[in-house]
């Protein structure tokens, strides 16, 4: 089944749905164009298959990938070792894992012309995407080398086996766990770090810890599991529980960033590096750390750790404004003009479903479930991209020259021979190639950039994980 790179243009209607009940909520009506069908709809598989696609084109694996949308909502690519690198693929990886576990779920909505890429295919862009990310495996300059890695190499050896990937992740683990300093009882997050307010640039002197780091521990427990390695497992325990002893304000706001002292451990200054002000709370380092710290008691089974979970969720929904899709910062002044982050949103509501699984039974957990989906509602009624797109199949038709000389024989493929992309342009600007949009990666005043109100790579992976949690759950039937 040959694939082709080009785009048929045809004019598809979205048609409305809405939130049904869930466990007994009633969810608040949204807009019409809006809802829970989002999370399955053929028009977000498409948008990644027609970004992923175009690397087709090339005889050599990408070394760029995409992180956020520009003005004009094309994507904006970084060099393979950023530390967004690894969130494309692994959306990718999602789509793979819903094609192989979940493909005959009688309660998804089908395609509209009963075509999608086979598995195969999927597994050639992943494998194709992801070539060139085995080597951030042996950084050891940065913490973020569990988001380069995790979010493809995990699934690549939970659905496939992938020995590469399983290298590839113990090694990073490695990679990762040489950054643990016994004096400071954690992982060090930056070396340095720079802004228009102030410069560390002497790891010697300070040790930066930001709440991110908390999403790097999932790598070194399964690691530490998967080789029985309990050296690992201590180095992420500890880490957790520093993180929880400084990060965590009384009220159950968060820290961005912490400075420990390299020789006492003692903690030099909390401050911002994305948030509003040093005092405010960061909308996605909250998120952060409730996933964070959801994934770290699935490992553990200390309670202490679902409880900042819970604490933290529960000040992320308290904040919330009126329509449900958090600010940039939950301190930040409200203007017209305040950004939103949709990021923080998705990476939150998937925080919640992990506590909402751990409780399943109770009504507690029903409360996490119905604040999760209510967040991820709140997303797609504002955020997720008007255009709809389908995948396509058409006969390819050609003329080739055969023997004898001189004949001409017309060649009519059969079946699928080329697998299309086709969208409603309508009357609206080319729409983003993120499936979200509303995020903000840096809005902080002294940065030394400033990116809001835009597509954005990780808000994408989130929204997606989010939709296959919610599979593994089996809790489709109640969302379509």
């Amino acid at each position: 089944m040959p694939l082709e790179n080009n785009i048929t243009i045809t004019k598809i209607s979205p048609e409305p749905w809405e939130f049904p009940s869930v466990d007994g909520f009633s969810t608040a009506q949204t807009s019409p164009e809006r809802v829970t069908k989002a999370l399955f709809l053929e028009s977000v598989e498409a948008k990644l298959w027609r970004v992923a696609a175009r690397a087709l084109g090339s005889s050599n694996p990408p070394v760029l990938y995409p992180e956020y949308t520009d003005e004009r909502g094309n994507y904006v690519y970084r060099t393979l070792d950023f530390w967004t690198s690894g969130f494309f693929p692994g959306s990718m990886y999602l789509l793979l894992e819903r094609s192989i576990r979940y493909d005959r779920k009688v309660s998804l909505p089908k395609p509209v012309n009963e075509i999608r890429p086979h598995p195969l295919q999927l597994e050639h862009l992943c494998r194709w995407w992801t070539t060139n990310l085995h080597q951030n495996a042996l950084k050891r300059d940065t913490h973020d080398v569990g988001f380069m890695i995790a979010p493809w190499a995990m699934k690549a050896w939970e659905l496939k086996r992938d020995p590469a990937a399983f290298s590839t992740l113990v090694m990073a683990a490695h990679s990762l766990a040489s950054r643990f300093n016994t004096v400071t009882q954690c992982l060090r997050s930056w070396d340095t770090c720079i802004t228009n307010r102030y410069q560390f640039t002497d790891p010697s002197l300070d040790f930066l810890v930001i709440i991110d780091n908390m999403l790097n521990l999932d790598l070194l427990f399964w690691a530490a599991k998967e080789t029985s390695n309990s050296a690992l497992y201590d180095i992420a325990l500890v880490h957790a529980r520093t993180t929880q002893k400084h990060h965590i304000r009384k009220d159950n706001s968060t820290f961005h960033v912490v400075n420990l002292d390299t020789e006492t451990g003692n903690v030099k200054a909390r401050f911002t590096n994305q948030g509003y002000s040093d005092d405010s709370c960061w909308a996605r380092g909250q998120a952060w750390g409730i996933l964070g710290f959801m994934q770290t008691f699935h490992w553990t089974r200390d309670l202490s750790f679902m409880n900042v979970a819970k604490d933290l969720a529960d000040y992320f929904t308290a904040h919330l404004p009126a329509d449900g899709v958090p600010y940039w910062d939950f301190n930040a002044p409200v203007t017209e003009s305040c950004p939103r982050d949709t990021s923080a949103a998705m990476i939150a509501a998937c925080g919640m479903l992990l506590i909402y699984k751990e409780l399943i039974g109770s009504q507690e957990a029903k409360h996490y479930l119905h604040q999760s989906i209510k967040l991820v509602n709140s997303v797609v009624d504002m955020f997720l991209d008007r255009e709809t797109l389908q995948f396509e199949a058409r006969c390819l038709v050609s003329q080739v020259p055969v023997y004898p000389e001189g004949c001409i024989h017309e060649q009519t493929g059969d079946g699928l021979d080329i697998l299309q992309v086709v969208h409603d342009i309508g009357t609206t600007p080319k729409a983003r190639e993120t499936i979200l949009g509303g995020a903000t990666i840096n809005n902080y005043e002294f940065a030394p950039r400033r990116w809001s109100n835009h597509g954005l790579v990780y808000a994408d992976y989130y929204f997606l994980l989010f939709g296959n949690m919610i599979l593994e759950m089996g809790l489709e039937s109640s969302m379509v």
